[in-house]
């Protein structure tokens, strides 16, 4: 929110909505993209180190893995499947109610906690607490009308 009021404070209040979910789509994307990056210059980096009980240098290529969370190597099919789920899902968040979505998007997709999402929605904690419960309801049936199971 802090680089939507920032950067686009000038704009017209109608592309206020779809400027955030993009702001807030690219710092998801950015996330990821970066803790894949971290996690694997941790594993290439850790296994050039000093075996204690040996006392030798351990094989360079002991410690990389392929992450469960690639998709590089994705069935196709499974990577279809999962971008329409998640057009489904992005559409049914636009039809939850604001205040709803923001608690939900803070809450589950910023991974912040209650106290911090209720500060930043200038409410109370109860208050995130209904709306994100209501959002995940409404959500939830709207998905499984959709035939969506998770």
């Amino acid at each position: 929110m802090l680089r939507l009021a920032d950067r686009y404070a000038s704009r017209p209040v109608e592309e206020l909505p779809m400027l955030f979910q993009r702001i807030l789509q690219n710092a998801i994307r950015d996330h990821f993209r970066r803790s894949k990056v971290r996690s694997w210059w941790t594993s290439l980096l850790s296994s050039f180190s000093v075996n204690e009980e040996e006392d030798a240098p351990t094989d360079p290529f002991d410690g990389l893995s392929v992450e469960s969370e690639s998709t590089a190597f994705e069935d196709p099919a499974k990577a279809l499947n999962r971008e329409q789920t998640l057009k489904i899902i992005e559409q049914g968040l636009e039809l939850l109610p604001p205040r709803q979505r923001e608690a939900f998007l803070l809450r589950y997709w910023e991974e912040l906690d209650v106290s911090q999402t209720a500060e930043a929605m200038g409410c109370s904690e109860g208050s995130v607490k209904t709306h994100c419960s209501r959002a995940s309801h409404a959500l939830a049936n709207w998905l499984k009308a959709k035939g969506v199971s998770l």
